[in-house]
């Protein structure tokens, strides 16, 4: 399928799901990234008069949140911008523990931050009843590279069956500015992190294996072993069987 018919499916997908399930339109979590910036410019033309794309800085970098201030102004995209630095702050506060290490605590810290913003997305789609899009690929799907109720915590997801190649040829297609095409992928959650720093391997070799199957066998055991631990997190909660 060449691009412009993926972009014309997605659009008619998106609207779609949203329409079946009774609402009106969609809500999109804006970062500044590459995923994030192609799924609100989709669900924009799918909902052109109904999509709000929010901004939610939280100790972020003010280059991100330029970025996507970039993408809104340039697609007509409305915004919201929600500043969750204070809520982010007095929730840690009161949940903090001297007793853990500080390396679990670095992780736990900004799974935090994306399950605020999971909050925020869902308060504001009840509000106006939209469905929430979540801008997960078919390459981080696969290795559970997401927060479990956090940016997982979705109601679609246009992008999942798209390897990050494939994201980064429709944005380039719709045209998404190339500083964000370019730009190391990263969630944002400290300074200096980056998607694949803490993959421990490269987009290009991750969806060389989902697409193909080839790998070293180190790195096929290393991805696979990423699938397996991660399955939990792409499936609901197991029901205790007491019938067994």
């Amino acid at each position: 399928m060449d691009t412009g018919q993926l972009v014309k499916k997605l659009i008619s997908w998106i609207r779609d799901k949203v329409l079946a399930a009774g609402c009106k339109g969609v809500v999109v979590g804006m970062s500044g990234g590459l995923d994030s910036s192609v799924l609100a410019v989709l669900c924009q033309r799918a909902f052109p008069q109904n999509m709000l794309g929010v901004l939610m800085p939280c100790h972020s970098s003010h280059e991100d949140r330029e970025h996507a201030q970039t993408v809104a102004s340039q697609f007509f995209i409305p915004t919201k911008i929600v500043v969750l630095d204070a809520v982010f702050d007095t929730l840690l506060k009161a949940v903090a523990s001297d007793r853990v290490e500080s390396t679990v605590s670095r992780l736990a810290k900004a799974n935090l931050k994306v399950r605020l913003r999971m909050l925020t997305l869902y308060y504001l789609a009840n509000q106006l009843k939209y469905m929430v899009a979540g801008s997960g690929n078919r390459s981080e799907l696969s290795v559970g590279y997401f927060t479990k109720y956090g940016d997982g915590g979705v109601d679609i997801l246009p992008l999942g069956n798209l390897v990050k190649g494939r994201v980064r040829e429709l944005a380039s297609f719709l045209g998404i500015p190339q500083q964000i095409i370019d730009k190391p992928p990263s969630a944002g959650l400290w300074p200096g992190q980056t998607d694949e720093g803490e993959l421990g391997l490269s987009y290009e070799e991750l969806d060389r294996y989902l697409v193909t199957g080839k790998a070293s066998p180190e790195l096929r055991e290393k991805i696979e072993s990423m699938i397996a631990a991660s399955e939990h997190k792409r499936s609901p909660p197991p029901v205790a069987n007491l019938q067994a």
